[in-house]
């Protein structure tokens, strides 16, 4: 799961699939192509909401999205256009390029991005929870 900095959507994305594998199975991470935040925990209100629906992420710690990451994981989906074309600049073949998808391809939600809620209110994480259950459902219907 990947989005710019790994404060606010890859970290709930990561902890709502991860709360819906087999954790023995599966293994579920996330990065941010960026490396403001490496080492420290998501934002506070990305772990507000995943507590208010049983998520604990408060132990995640962010890090960077790297080119080892291509031979670790057979999925890697991404909450944006931007971020894909800056995962997708990393990749060194096309097995490596076919790894990328957006998280919001795998449903049909008239939105194929996952909008930052950064700068937004509480409401916007809300949102983007939503957006991210219903495409880490179809995910774990998938490869379960």
């Amino acid at each position: 799961m990947v989005c710019l900095g790994n404060i606010c959507r890859s970290p709930l994305a990561e902890g709502i699939l991860r709360s819906k594998v087999d954790k023995d199975k599966i293994v579920v991470d996330s990065a941010g192509t960026a490396g403001y935040h490496v080492g420290n925990p998501p934002d506070r209100r990305s772990i507000s909401v995943a507590k208010k629906h049983g998520i604990d992420i408060s132990l995640q710690t962010c890090r960077q999205f790297s080119k080892d990451d291509f031979n670790i994981f057979d999925f890697i989906y991404v909450m944006d256009k931007n971020n894909f074309d800056d995962v997708i600049l990393l990749a060194t073949s096309e097995l490596e390029e076919k790894k990328v998808k957006l998280l919001l391809d795998e449903v049909d939600l008239n939105i194929n991005e996952v909008p930052d809620p950064y700068y937004g209110g509480t409401d916007g994480f809300e949102n983007v929870y939503q957006m991210i259950d219903i495409a880490c459902e179809a995910i774990a219907k998938k490869v379960s």
